[in-house]
């Protein structure tokens, strides 16, 4: 390792990045960018949840009869494509990726812990390597 790039690791700090942080790359950090993640966030927040998924479970269901009654397959399968799946299907989607955004932030979190722990004991070593060839230079000096 040459000696830029070995500065460059000894000055590195761990740093944490979680999913908050990185709103601004997405839409932009102006009035706008924070406008337009702000309100995608509270649709998400109020479309990605269970009770919407089961109102819009519902709310498919109002048509189901008139499908049936149609007694046309191609009514029917689009019944069930375009409106059950898609009208249920997404708040619940949303919500998983609630769950497995989570997680990850988690992970994030306990990675983060775990690199900044391994940070500091790195330079611990590194600093006592120093002092040990610091002391083998003055023993070897002291010996010619």
């Amino acid at each position: 390792m040459n000696a830029p790039d070995l500065d460059r690791a000894r000055s590195h700090r761990p740093r944490l990045v979680m999913t908050h942080d990185v709103g601004a790359q997405v839409h932009g950090a102006g009035p706008m960018g924070r406008f337009n993640q702000r309100l995608a966030v509270a649709i998400t927040s109020r479309v990605g949840t269970m009770w919407t998924a089961y109102l819009f479970g519902l709310l498919a269901l109002i048509s189901l009869p008139a499908a049936l009654a149609s007694r046309d397959v191609i009514i029917i399968v689009a019944w069930i494509a375009q409106t059950f799946l898609q009208l249920v299907l997404l708040p619940i989607i949303i919500v998983g990726q609630n769950v497995i955004q989570i997680a990850n932030d988690a992970r994030a979190q306990a990675d983060h812990e775990t690199l900044t722990a391994i940070h500091r004991l790195s330079v611990e070593i590194h600093a006592i390597n120093e002092t040990q060839t610091k002391i083998l230079h003055a023993l070897e000096r002291g010996r010619t």
